[in-house]
């Protein structure tokens, strides 16, 4: 049997790679195409509506999917966990309150492990979410809302491996996640408050989580002479002072960089007025770090004074919002 040149086999591997994403796509067109408003609606209101939490539930490949879905409402303000079907049937069916939703997802509507669930929500009148191919299934049929999958294949060539069905599933969670997100008006501090670790979580900081304040503010009167100019700086090694008006407003800035630009032999004659940079840029404590990195990598500055109203209650160095990740 001829052996395929690494040319041949990169073609095959781009032309299965084509074929499974086209797949998928048109599976989600289909998806786009069938998806029945009211349905989904009615899904939402249920959702939104719980006094308890959101349960979902699935099988093998629709399980692997739950979990996920399970994860992205938690993080966005609505309360849900994952259970499995099998441990429902050996206890954690207490887990599950009248009060709760369960979103049950089977692509075919028949995984029997699954029964024990349905039967328990049926006897305490717990509400159902079903996430089915098939409307006339088992779960379907006990589903107070069904949400239907495409019909279409999978993009296994043997069709199949859970695979266009699967990326269905995981979107039509997105839709139910990003729906909630805008009916509850979830914010970015309300993200924030579940997302504290990690890059995502520096990302969400306010600057006032990271800025130098009190002692650690390198900060003098606009009248200080450049010696008392050079000890600030090198004390407080920010490489910047700030300086403030008899009011305390903050009126300019001093960088090391000004500093080398303005190097002379009478330098230190001047005055911190005569050389700082006035209406120097600036941010309020409450915005958030994202926000201070792109302002500064506008500018080309390493520093901001941090401002409420006029006055200087920090200051933050790039390297303190690299140095936590906001990058």
């Amino acid at each position: 049997m001829p052996t395929l040149t690494q040319n041949s086999q990169s073609e095959l591997d781009r032309a299965s790679a084509i074929r499974t994403i086209e797949s998928e796509i048109n599976t989600l067109e289909e998806l786009r195409k069938s998806l029945e408003l009211g349905s989904l609606t009615a899904a939402l209101d249920l959702m939104q509506k719980a006094k308890g939490r959101i349960i979902i539930t699935g099988m093998g490949k629709s399980g692997h999917i739950g979990r996920k879905i399970a994860a992205s409402l938690a993080s966005t303000g609505t309360p849900s966990f994952f259970v499995h079907p099998a441990e429902a049937s050996h206890g954690d069916l207490g887990m599950i309150t009248e009060e709760d939703v369960v979103v049950a997802i089977s692509n075919s509507g028949e995984s029997r492990e699954l029964l024990d669930i349905l039967s328990y929500c049926k006897r305490f009148g717990i509400t159902i979410i079903a996430i089915t191919k098939n409307p006339q299934s088992s779960l379907g049929k006990a589903g107070n809302v069904v949400l239907e999958l495409p019909n279409n294949g999978e993009a296994c060539p043997l069709g199949l491996a859970p695979t266009s069905s699967t990326t269905a599933t995981l979107v039509l969670g997105d839709i139910l996640t990003i729906g909630l997100i805008e009916r509850k008006g979830f914010s970015k501090e309300d993200f924030n408050d579940r997302h504290p670790g990690g890059k995502l979580g520096s990302i969400l900081k306010h600057v006032s989580d990271l800025m130098h304040t009190g002692e650690d503010m390198p900060i003098l009167t606009e009248d200080a002479n450049m010696q008392a100019v050079l000890l600030e700086m090198t004390s407080k090694r920010l490489g910047c002072v700030g300086f403030i008006n008899n009011s305390g407003d903050l009126t300019g800035i001093l960088t090391d960089g000004d500093l080398r630009r303005c190097l002379s032999a009478d330098i230190l004659n001047s005055k911190a007025s005569d050389l700082m940079t006035k209406n120097p840029k600036t941010i309020t404590p409450d915005a958030m770090t994202a926000e201070a990195l792109k302002l500064m990598h506008d500018k080309k500055i390493t520093n901001l004074f941090v401002l409420e109203g006029k006055k200087p209650v920090g200051v933050i160095h790039i390297h303190d919002l690299l140095n936590n990740g906001v990058a």
